[in-house]
């Protein structure tokens, strides 16, 4: 019991069995609400409890949409206590039958009964009989009905003789009565003609207070049966028994508001001789049930339908991914042993730029790489000078740009002549460019993993300058934060490779924009190209 409060909340008391107890609970992780039929009688082991014929049957009988489902088994070892969790119904036939002065609509027990030879049926066809049917153990929900319990079923193939009290008194057909254990599967089929009855007429058919009184009750509405009926039920051990002939009184005089139909089935349900009896196929079969069977047949067809339709879209999407696909390049794109085609695994080996994950793995790069040498300052001017004088195109920068850097680097001071600007700007550029062997070498500076920019990358810088056909700009390289200053060559190495006198390595002082008096920034070089600082983060 410990078991089944850990996992459920018990809301109350369904029903009581001379076996069991129903109880209704909510299942404490999802919320939903299940039946829990506790077993009064307790159990040493778990192979016991799996040889039950109740859980071994409901086992087999799964999934069918008129069988009641077991959800889960729960045996607690300490105490012996068994509990099968079973879906919730709202109530059982005779629920919905006591009580009632008037009949049910005849279409709805119709469409019940419909559903109950359904489950007897797929009883019968999987080796079993129930031996209990009754309408304490048929359940409903809305126009669902389900068969349960299923405590006392028994294998068809087993060795007779049977137990001889096995089904409750008012549903026990005549050779469970009349011998010693020699029945068959035939006799559920009696039972259902009862219950079929009961809820017609809202009594039960054959109310016997004992078993002679029932055989007695049986006889009056039915007859006595025949000799040669007699004669096969005498077979079984000890039985001696002489009816006196008797007509019986017939089930139509107590059925005046059915349709003779309806009659007819239980008539051929409720029969003595268990050969000559229905059985759930043929029953289902019946010209009574023929609406219900056409509209059977049409779900069917439609659920047929759906599934081809279903079927048929699997299918092209099966195709459309194995099929050969052509590019734009009028390539056909064969697929792979592993299904994906060759122009997919070659845009997947395409170069990409790192993602996140990437970045997180570089830890430190030792240099940045090497820029392309700068062109002379003679041959720059020789194009500003021809580019300029072609329809307003040009690669230099304006002069409202050329002015904007100047003032950046004096502090914002516009008082200087804009002649001196241009000597000062002229000189620098002519030391910056003097030198044939110039390469533009930037520092070593250590990287962090945030700083990564794929754009620094030696592809990233042309190798030779080219003019931008449509935007009339030219390619801008990356910016320093303080100027190239040459120094006197002696021939020398310097320290990143370059001849001492050509270019000194450029020192990595931060740059504060608000500080731009105490540290100098960027400079312009041919009022073309710049090079970013280092300390700016992409």
């Amino acid at each position: 019991m410990n078991l089944l409060l850990q996992k459920y909340r018990i809301l109350g008391k369904k029903g009581e069995g001379t076996f069991s107890e129903v109880l209704k609970v909510q299942n404490i992780k999802d919320g939903t609400y299940r039946a829990c039929k506790k077993m009064k009688q307790t159990y040493d082991s778990i192979e016991q409890v799996n040889n039950l014929r109740e859980i071994q049957a409901m086992r087999r009988l799964a999934p069918h949409g008129n069988v009641l489902e077991l959800f889960e088994v729960i045996f607690e070892k300490k105490s012996g206590t068994l509990v099968l969790i079973c879906e919730l119904m709202d109530m059982n036939i005779y629920e919905l039958i006591r009580g009632k002065r008037h009949y049910l609509p005849e279409r709805k027990i119709k469409h019940y009964m419909y559903q109950l030879l359904k489950s007897i049926d797929h009883v019968h066809r999987n080796g079993i009989f129930h031996r209990d049917v009754k309408p304490e153990n048929i359940l409903i929900r809305e126009d669902v009905l389900k068969l349960a319990d299923f405590g006392s079923c028994r294998s068809v193939y087993s060795k007779q003789p049977y137990t001889e009290y096995i089904s409750t008194r008012w549903y026990r057909a005549p050779e469970c009565l009349l011998t010693d254990g020699y029945y068959t599967y035939k006799m559920d089929i009696w039972s259902i003609g009862c219950v079929f009855f009961e809820i017609l007429s809202l009594h039960p058919l054959f109310p016997g207070s004992n078993e002679v009184d029932q055989i007695a009750k049986i006889h009056d509405i039915m007859g006595t049966p025949d000799p040669s009926v007699l004669n096969k039920l005498k077979r079984s051990r000890g039985m001696n028994f002489n009816f006196p002939p008797k007509k019986g009184s017939g089930i139509e005089r107590l059925l005046t508001h059915v349709s003779q139909e309806a009659i007819q089935l239980i008539y051929q349900m409720c029969t003595y001789d268990p050969d000559e009896r229905i059985t759930a196929r043929q029953a289902l079969k019946h010209h009574y049930f023929k609406d219900l069977r056409d509209a059977d047949k049409r779900a069917a067809a439609i659920a047929k339908q759906r599934q081809i339709q279903e079927d048929k879209m699997l299918e092209k999407t099966s195709a459309a991914e194995t099929a050969p696909t052509v590019n734009g390049d009028g390539d056909t794109a064969q697929p792979l042993l592993d299904g994906t085609s060759s122009r997919d695994k070659a845009v997947a080996e395409e170069p990409r730029e790192p993602t996140k994950a990437q970045l997180a793995e570089i830890t430190m790069y030792p240099s940045l790489p090497k820029a392309q040498s700068l062109p002379t300052h003679a041959q720059t001017l020789k194009e500003r000078k021809r580019v300029g004088g072609g329809g307003g195109k040009s690669l230099a920068l304006s002069k409202a740009d050329v002015f904007s850097s100047s003032e950046i680097e004096d502090g914002g001071n516009t008082k200087e002549s804009t002649k001196k600007k241009k000597k000062r700007r002229h000189r620098r550029q002519t030391e910056s460019h003097g030198f044939s062997h110039h390469t533009g070498l930037l520092p070593r500076v250590p990287m962090h993993p945030a700083t990564f920019n794929p754009t620094f990358h030696s592809t990233s810088f042309p190798t030779a300058i080219h003019k931008v056909q449509d935007s009339g700009s030219s390619t801008l390289l990356p910016t320093i934060n303080n100027a190239y200053k040459p120094h006197k060559a002696n021939g020398r190495q310097g320290r990143w490779g370059a001849p001492i006198g050509q270019l000194a390595a450029p020192t990595t002082n931060a740059f504060k924009p608000h500080q731009a008096t105490a540290a100098k920034t960027s400079k312009s070089f041919l009022s073309n190209y710049t090079l970013p600082s280092l300390d700016r983060r992409y």
